[in-house]
This record gives C-alpha cells, structure tokens and sequence, in this order.
C-alpha cells in the first residue's frame, strides 16, 4: 500500500513539475481554451470557442491593432451566447462597413485603460457610498460595477443592463480580459 501511494504521489510531482516547466500549471482557461498570459487580448480571444462573435467584431470595427498594442486594457468581453442575445439581425448588420462607427462605439465601451483586476473592483464597490464603483470606458461611457450579496460582480452600462462577470482575472500581456453574459450598449 506504501509503495502504491509513493508512486502515485512522485507521478503526481513530475507531472506537476512537467506543467510547471511548460508554464501551463495555472492558466486559465475561457471555453475550454486555455489562456496564455504571454498572448496579448487578441491572441486569446481568437482561441477561445466562446468568442468568436466578439473577434470578428473587433476585426469588422479595425482594433485588431489597438487590442493587440501594449496597452494595458481591461476588456469585459461578451460570449458568443450574449451577442446570440441581441435582437436577431443586430450582429450582422453591425458589422457591415457602413456601421463601423456604431460598431466601434459599442466594443470601445467594453475597454477600459489600465488593468482592473477583480480584488480591486471589489474593494472600489465596497468603498463606495451607493455600492455602485463608476469608471469610464476609452470609448467615453460610463461603466458601473455592483456587487452581490452573493459575491458575484455585475457591470451595468448606461442604460442599465446589468450583466455578470462569469470569469475574471484572465490576464494577457497587454492587460485583462473579464468575461461578461450581455453586451454593453452605449447611449
């Protein structure tokens, strides 16, 4: 019995140790995909199955460049399933040439400058007299953030649509991506 435990276990310390070495041990994954936090916003986000939606708006609205430049950024990135949410047609009429401005409006209102990591939103809420943390977007809007008694963040937009942070803390090199279950629209 000693022997099977001590095999076991120093099969469980070169595995870990094999992961380590290949610097995969604690990466997060987003979809099932893991994340590399030496890939910038867009190399994840391009190999996450849950986002698809949101790289080929960010390629329709041309920030490619800017979501892949140093940054940092803090992206609240919508899934698939929250653009499927949208009315139906919105996706692919957004994403035609002539809506790029309005296109660009709505994904620039999920970028915030800087990383906002989930400890320090947190922190923010509870500081707050209201228990709503305000900050802005690059795009200019106003973001709002409130937390459950429950423990769970929801980011309000302009208009009130509050959604859920389902996975926060993904870092990149160029920043942070927190996954949220709605889309941000602007006013």
């Amino acid at each position: 019995m000693k022997s099977v435990f001590t095999a076991t276990l120093a099969a469980a310390i070169i595995t870990g140790a094999a992961a380590f070495a290949d610097g995969h041990a604690n990466n997060p994954k987003v979809g099932g995909a893991e994340m590399f936090p030496s890939k910038n916003i867009v190399e994840n986000a391009v190999n996450s199955p849950i986002h698809t939606t949101l790289v080929a708006a960010v390629t329709a609205a041309g920030l490619v460049d800017t979501l892949s430049s140093e940054g940092p950024f803090t992206v609240f990135a919508p899934t698939d399933e929250a653009f499927g949410a949208l009315p139906a047609g919105t996706v692919e009429t957004l994403v035609k040439p002539e809506n790029k401005e309005t296109l660009t409006k709505i994904l620039t209102a999920h970028v915030v400058a800087g990383n906002i990591m989930a400890a320090d939103l947190v922190k923010a809420i509870k500081a707050s007299p209201n228990g709503f943390y305000h900050f802005q977007t690059v795009s200019g809007d106003t973001l709002s953030a409130q937390l459950t008694p429950h423990g769970s963040v929801f980011i309000f937009d302009e208009s009130s649509n509050a959604y859920k942070v389902s996975a926060a803390d993904v870092k990149q090199s160029n920043g942070v991506i927190d996954v949220i279950d709605g889309v941000l629209i602007p006013k």
